[in-house]
């Protein structure tokens, strides 16, 4: 995941050595000097982690079964690795709550961060990114909830797995990893809550009955995923879905590398032409996942700001890692709307597309379905769709290289239709509006820069059954993201590189149905900042300090909260419990530029 020349010079603000120093354009290049140290083999392996809400398991034996067992050398550029997959077959009981992916990786040595998927019958499940080594040894383990692929996992697929590293001299890490599923046999009797019942909004809470992967075909010495390489390029694939369905939702993954990885931080145009910058990265902050079908607008991602192992300074995610490094989301579209128009039994054809977008943008989806299994033909109508243009705002004041710098853009797309299936008419409303803002600061000749951004997401969707009342399924979504790089001379040739990040992921969800009303919210914040001490190319000394609070509530299920805090590989503290209210608010400013998840909702 090569990072662009222009961060190298604003992000890392190294324009004002540039020319007297040769730099790598990967600020992995210094911190595999910062690790390259003799080996201790009395340390144990250091083990890296993500923050995340732990996924809610019945009280039952798992039937667990081990899918791949491999070492990830020099597999850049080769073809994926590939195992046959069949479903469980002596599980006691094939009633399954809860169907968990498990990805168990070691690694030892020096190697850069590794984007990577795992893909059953072309259909993407996961998709993260590894950790990086050090000298002693690192392990980490990733947890999935993947019973949304129910009905994938119980037919005979071929895996897929995909992850491109590469082995020399220099770096020297493998990846050994072993993927495992576990199947939890449902309690009896399984409880269903409004939001894992079928019986709810029919449909709306259950899982599909067949999913299509929208990705590219093997054989592939590459990820499946499609590559958007520019910002008029866009990556197509036709399909075609059975006549009977009465819903669909597309489930898209999307990661951005090498010029883009860290988009939020590219400066409009006019600057870069102004101050006759070349071999920077361009285009101005704001980035969009256009998604069309036929040629139709029908649903967008902004995606959350996701920032790998290796970024900014890479000891901030020693041993904890990025919101969402390890376990990259995916973003739904409700498509039940346009059914009308793919229901006819011919090929149809999903467009992604990236607004802004230099190379390059991973990009795949899968097409979740819902039959219905007492009729062999549906019928649909599209009532109204309207997708506006971006609005958009783009205010720049700069003299030279100091500046500011000011983005804003919003978004709303709405669709209304109906479908006719055995269980009667059926009106869907989707609705998915977006907002955004990125304010920059340029500072001392381009060496320092301050992000703070902001998007936020709210989507909703409604539907009306016969004599039932109005159903409805709501999300809010808030990603904020604050960031500080600068650059100091120090004596003898030695330069310091400092880094402040703010990176909050919140959501909040509400399901309606008549008089019941399910409400959860999850907030998650991390505050690092870090230090680098640079001498030519070798990082002599480095801090990386990060703190992190998850605060999860669902009124009708559970609580949970987790504090946490390292410095340069060791915790410092770790606090979790399932008790309401009791995150520590504090915590959070611990330096100027703070961002609260405060008062989002």
């Amino acid at each position: 995941m090569a990072s662009s020349l222009f961060f190298i010079l604003l992000l890392f603000s190294l324009s004002s050595l540039h020319y007297s120093l040769s730099y790598p354009t990967r600020t992995a290049r210094f911190r595999s000097e910062l690790i390259s140290q003799p080996i201790n083999s009395t340390l144990s392996p250091t083990t890296y982690f993500e923050v995340t809400k732990p996924i809610e398991l019945p009280k039952t034996e798992p039937c667990s079964y081990l899918l791949l067992q491999h070492q990830f050398g020099f597999t850049y550029g080769k073809p994926p690795v590939l195992a046959d997959y069949e479903p469980p077959s002596n599980c006691p009981s094939q009633n399954f709550a809860k169907i968990v992916l498990q990805w168990t990786a070691t690694s030892k040595g020096r190697q850069f961060d590794r984007i990577f998927g795992v893909w059953l019958g072309g259909v993407e499940i996961f998709r993260s990114c590894t950790a990086e080594p050090r000298a002693t040894g690192i392990v980490w383990t990733v947890k999935k909830d993947v019973t949304r692929y129910h009905s994938l996992l119980m037919r005979n697929q071929t895996l897929a797995v995909y992850l491109g590293n590469l082995v020399d001299n220099t770096y020297t890490g493998v990846y050994n990893v072993n993927l495992s599923v576990h199947f939890y046999p449902a309690e009896e009797p399984h409880h269903k809550s409004m939001r894992n019942s079928d019986n709810s909004i029919h449909g709306y809470n259950s899982k599909a009955d067949l999913i299509l992967p929208i990705s590219r075909n093997l054989p592939l010495n590459d990820g499946l995923w499609f590559e958007v390489e520019n910002s008029t390029d866009t990556q197509s694939k036709e399909f075609h879905i059975p006549q009977n369905v009465h819903r669909a939702v597309l489930e898209v993954y999307v990661s951005p590398h090498e010029n883009d990885e860290f988009w939020y931080t590219n400066l409009p145009n006019e600057y870069i032409e102004a101050n006759n910058l070349t071999s920077t990265a361009e285009n101005g902050p704001f980035r969009e996942v256009v998604v069309t079908l036929d040629g139709v607008v029908i649903g967008a991602v902004w995606p959350f700001t996701v920032i790998y192992t290796g970024g900014i300074n890479p000891l901030l995610w020693r041993p904890i890692t990025g919101i969402g490094s390890f376990d990259l989301p995916s973003y739904d579209i409700e498509l039940t709307p346009f059914l009308e128009t793919i229901l006819d039994g011919k090929n149809h054809e999903f467009g992604f597309s990236v607004t802004n977008a230099l190379n390059v943008w991973y990009i795949d989806a899968n097409l979740h379905l819902w039959v219905d299994k007492r009729s062999t033909k549906t019928k649909a109508k599209l009532l109204t769709h309207n997708s506006l243009p971006l609005a958009f705002s783009s205010v720049s004041n700069f003299t030279g290289l100091n500046g500011t710098f000011l983005t804003s853009v919003s978004r709303s797309i709405t669709s209304t239709g109906w479908v006719k299936s055995s269980n009667g008419k059926i009106r869907t409303k989707s609705i998915q509006e977006f907002g955004y803002s990125n304010s920059m600061v340029m500072e001392k000749d381009g060496v320092l820069q301050i992000v703070n951004q902001t998007i936020e997401f709210k989507g909703s969707v409604y539907t009306k059954m016969p004599n039932v009342s109005v159903q409805s399924m709501k999300s809010f979504k808030n990603f904020p993201l604050y960031l500080y790089t600068d650059s100091v001379n120090q004596e003898n040739g030695t330069y310091s590189e400092v880094s402040h990040v703010s990176l909050g992921f919140a959501e909040k969800k509400i399901d309606s149905s008549g008089s019941e009303i399910s409400v959860s919210s999850l907030k998650n914040l991390q505050n690092g900042q870090g230090s680098m001490l640079v001498k030519g190319k070798l990082v002599v000394s480095g801090l990386g300090n990060t703190k992190q609070e998850l605060d999860y509530n669902d009124n009708e299920q559970s609580c949970y909260f987790r504090n946490v805090s390292s410095s340069n590989y060791t915790i410092l503290y770790d606090v979790e419990g399932k008790t309401c209210g009791n995150m520590t608010r504090s915590r959070f400013g611990f330096w100027h530029g703070k961002i609260l998840l405060e008062g989002l909702f």
